[in-house]
């Protein structure tokens, strides 16, 4: 174990390229070698990944990364494989006779790093396989989708406790970019981790090369100007993000009148589409583009000089973790949200989308059950029409499809023609006390936002008394 300690420096420079670790790296990596557990606070840009990374090459078994995002997976493991390291994902992106192979590889002993969703925990010759392995690390990456008080909570995160027995408790590291005092605590919570020996590596969230401003806006006209003068004041490549595509496509057909080029990115384009605007503006200088919150994960431009928020975020959390994509060079960057009040309704639709009551959940597993083939046969459409929508945009029942198929209560979906119930809904989803604090919280979360957009004093002191951290150095916020 010593040896493998004493060589995390040729490590990182066989196979990253850098001299020397940056911030807390180190004592990250040196605390998990000795076998500890961490909770890992860092930046977004900051090189998290590297906290494990480096440790599985170091120790002899494998690493089983716990990742939310497919897309993600499959990008670090053609950079990881590219520096030469045997790094493998599994996910429903894969064939039958992928999957089945890298279950052979598994049993075989391949691979330092393999990255897996919380729900591939549900497949039986899963488990099979990796309890079969020594797994020298757990790492679980954006772990504030473990808890029911973070901006991104995923059900299957919570049974990674239990995960983790099936798995021989294997060393831990938790790690997150943004994390309230209460999310932290949770994390720990839930994966089994004692406080006391758990040490959290928080490297704080300031970045002092960026700006943060708001600025208050009314309307589509006012909004336009100050995205052509920010795009004008700070050359090179740069995002705005909307919270809705028919705001981002209306913008783009502004932008195209004043003849200013740009990228647009969305859950509504096609995979392949989504994939070839992400190449453009990661390999070519200069890009603009326009997106929603799809656009991010993975995106490691260093070069990205401004970040715009056209329209309110649904939370702190994840307003911070979008901005952190600016400026990862360290050279100034600004990112500016542009607050219009009238913005804030349609963050409270999302949140009534996103909050149906036990009575809505218990009809549409109810249809679901009795009514299983006429489901299958007619698709979505039909489905919503017997739930006596009147409203197109009303999306509750993609919602509650949603959380069905995190819960593991369903398999399959509406427009696939191919849904199965799996089990009974879960006690939290029929608790309308329960369901009620969680719309209550995420309520609270915007209320943040709100405060945040209306603050008069520096905005980075805001964000570290959210975060539950002390104030930047007076120098951190001159600007901001």
């Amino acid at each position: 174990m010593r040896e493998s300690v004493d060589h995390i420096h040729g490590i990182l420079k066989r196979y990253f390229g850098y001299d020397s670790f940056r911030a807390s790296q180190e004592r990250v990596i040196r605390h998990v070698l000795s076998g500890g557990d961490a909770l890992t606070i860092m930046p977004t840009g900051m090189g998290k990944s590297l906290c494990y990374q480096v440790p599985a090459c170091a120790l002899p078994g494998l690493t089983l990364v716990i990742s939310p995002l497919i897309a993600l997976m499959k990008d670090q493991v053609d950079a990881l494989l590219a520096k030469g390291i045997d790094a493998a994902y599994i996910n429903s992106s894969l064939t039958s006779e992928q999957r089945r192979q890298r279950y052979e590889d598994i049993s075989n002993g391949a691979y330092k790093l393999l990255y897996v969703t919380p729900e591939r925990f549900r497949k039986k010759e899963f488990v099979e396989r990796i309890t079969q392995r020594h797994i020298s690390l757990l790492a679980v990456d954006e772990a504030h989708c473990i808890s029911e008080w973070g901006h991104d909570f995923r059900p299957d995160y919570t049974r990674l406790r239990e995960f983790r027995a099936l798995l021989s408790d294997p060393t831990t590291i938790a790690l997150t970019a943004t994390a309230t005092p209460d999310v932290q605590q949770d994390i720990l919570h839930q994966l089994g981790l004692d406080a006391s020996r758990t040490p959290l590596f928080h490297e704080g969230i300031d970045r002092p090369n960026l700006t943060l401003e708001v600025r208050h806006v009314w309307g589509e006209q006012e909004k336009l100007d100050n995205i052509l003068e920010l795009i004008s004041t700070n050359p090179g490549s740069g995002i705005v993000y909307f919270s809705l595509i028919k705001t981002l496509k209306e913008f783009s057909e502004l932008l195209q009148k004043k003849r200013v080029p740009h990228l647009c990115y969305h859950g509504g384009l096609e995979s392949e589409d989504r994939r070839r605007v992400q190449d453009r503006f990661m390999g070519e200088d200069g890009h603009l583009v326009l997106a929603t919150n799809a656009f991010g994960m993975g995106i490691d431009k260093e070069d990205i000089r401004f970040v715009i928020h056209a329209e309110l975020p649904g939370t702190l959390e994840a307003y911070y973790q979008e901005i952190g994509r600016a400026g990862r060079d360290g050279k100034p960057s600004v990112c500016a949200l542009l607050y219009d009040e009238q913005d804030l309704l349609i963050q409270m639709d999302f949140l009534k989308w996103n909050n149906p009551d036990a009575a809505f959940y218990q009809r549409v597993y109810d249809l679901l059950s009795e009514r299983r083939q006429e489901v299958n046969a007619y698709g979505l459409e039909w489905l919503k029409e017997q739930l006596h929508f009147k409203n197109r945009r009303d999306y509750r029942l993609e919602t509650v499809l949603s959380m069905l198929d995190r819960y593991g209560v369903i398999s399959g979906h509406p427009e696939g023609k191919n849904v199965q119930i799996t089990a009974a809904l879960p006690p939290e989803l029929t608790d309308q006390d329960w369901l009620a604090g969680k719309l209550q919280k995420e309520q609270k979360k915007l209320y943040a936002l709100v405060q945040y957009a209306k603050y008069e004093g520096p905005l980075k002191v805001f964000i570290h008394e959210y975060f539950g951290l002390p104030a930047p150095a007076e120098e951190e916020v001159s600007g901001a």
